[in-house]
């Protein structure tokens, strides 16, 4: 016999209240019986299915260099920044 210590979620708790009420059980007996009866279904929960993307090629457009990639986002930032000031002055 081994001994230990469960947190049961409420919902079940409820669930195991009414069961244990119903059929005038302890509660280590509903509980045995409960898992008795889920270990010996064998039921297993049901895998995922698995998930499979299909790899594209995404070559840098012409005129971009990677090595360069930075500076492009500075630039870009650069820019937005000084649309948000000209939209401020309006």
């Amino acid at each position: 016999m081994m001994r230990t210590t469960l947190t049961i979620d409420d919902d079940l708790a409820g669930r195991i209240e009414e069961r244990r009420l119903r059929d005038g059980l302890s509660l280590k007996q509903v509980i045995n019986t409960l898992l008795r009866e889920g270990l010996r279904s064998g039921r297993q929960a049901p895998r995922a299915k698995r998930y499979r993307t299909r790899p594209h090629k995404l070559g840098m457009r012409a005129g971009f260099d990677p090595a360069r990639l930075n500076q492009l986002v500075d630039e870009l930032e650069t820019e937005a920044q000084l649309e948000r000031e000209a939209e401020l002055r309006k």
